[in-house]
């Protein structure tokens, strides 16, 4: 077994303890055995317990894990597809699309989506609105790939749809409601907590699915980093494998921002964490490592913002730039030495 395979192994046994945490910890104190007994299906006794760890704390574990992973693994894809160590899911605009879809319903539309006969309302709404518009930033990405052919400028078309979409976003903010801009601004601020037990199977089929389709693009992303005329002359097109890493981190990042809202750092960061950690760009063992720690940092920062016990809960990003800022910063001395 070599180094990078004993690496993996115990970044994935960490995220064992770290979910045990999230289910234990939390605004009301519930004892050990009391949750040990909830999950394994035995009741605590305490009806209001088990609704705590079953319907709140199991989610957002669960919930953690997955958005953590995915983010992940798509900062790793754009920064191997586009060669920028400062590439993430936020820099195509996908995070800028998915939060004015979100900011059309809370401070254009009252907190309400009617599709034809149907109304949504509520957080409901809220998620449909904010991943049709990333799916629509998405959509335009691909599209513009196909008519520019350079990364770079298909890096600057991105930003600039996400300043497009932010300069909306400021509009709706100028013209909305009180209770608008607040609703807003707490979606914005990141939540693990959002997602139901009745939505949490179409999370996760979501997410698995672009999660394996990464999985399924190890050989052609190796090929990649050799550079691009050489991985043409292998066999590789390069054109499609930029699509295909297109789609498939706009879908996860779409999923990820509509149900979590936009999180930030954590796309960004842990990429460069597993590549320190494995000092290696072998995507055979840099893919799974990043899943693995992903799902370990949106944990940590999870059990992070229930310190405050029954005072509060710390807002997500207002704790993942206090743990991702570092690793970039580090990471841009060490390349600049």
């Amino acid at each position: 077994m070599n180094k990078q395979t004993k690496i993996n192994i115990a970044t994935a046994t960490a995220i064992l303890p770290l979910f045990a945490l999230n289910l234990i910890y939390g605004a009301v104190s519930i004892p050990f055995n009391a949750v040990a007994d909830i999950i394994f299906g035995n009741g605590s006794g305490q009806p209001a317990w088990d609704y705590i760890v079953l319907q709140a704390r199991l989610p957002q574990a669960v919930t953690a894990i997955l958005c953590g992973s995915s983010l992940a693994v798509s900062g790793l894809l754009l920064q191997t597809a586009f060669r920028n160590p400062l590439a993430g899911p936020s820099i195509f605009g996908i995070n800028s699309g998915a939060s004015l879809g979100a900011a059309c319903v809370l401070l254009g539309m009252g907190g309400g989506l009617t599709l034809g006969s149907v109304t949504l309302t509520g957080f409901i709404a809220v998620i449909a609105a904010s991943f049709a518009g990333a799916m629509a930033v998405m959509s335009l990405l691909l599209v513009f790939s196909r008519i520019v052919k350079n990364n770079v400028m298909l890096l600057i078309i991105g930003i600039m749809t996400g300043y497009v979409a932010s300069s909306a976003i400021a509009l709706l903010n100028f013209f909305s409601t009180e209770e608008g801009v607040h609703s807003y601004m707490v979606w914005g601020l990141g939540n693990f907590g959002g997602v139901t037990p009745a939505m949490l199977p179409a999370f996760t089929l979501v997410t698995i699915a672009g999660l394996t389709g990464a999985l399924l693009l190890i050989k052609p992303l190796n090929t990649l980093l050799l550079g691009e005329q050489y991985a043409e002359n292998l066999g590789v097109n390069t054109n499609k494998l930029r699509n295909k890493l297109l789609l498939i981190t706009g879908l996860l990042t779409a999923t990820a921002t509509a149900f979590c809202g936009p999180i930030a750092f954590i796309g960004l960061a842990v990429p460069h964490v597993s590549r320190i950690m494995l000092n290696t760009d072998n995507h055979r063992q840099l893919i799974p490592s990043t899943i693995f720690t992903g799902a370990v940092v949106a944990l940590a920062c999870n059990a992070v913002c229930t310190l405050p016990g029954e005072n509060g809960v710390i807002p997500l990003n207002a704790i993942t730039p206090v743990l991702g800022a570092p690793v970039i910063i580090y990471v841009i001395m060490r390349r600049r030495q």
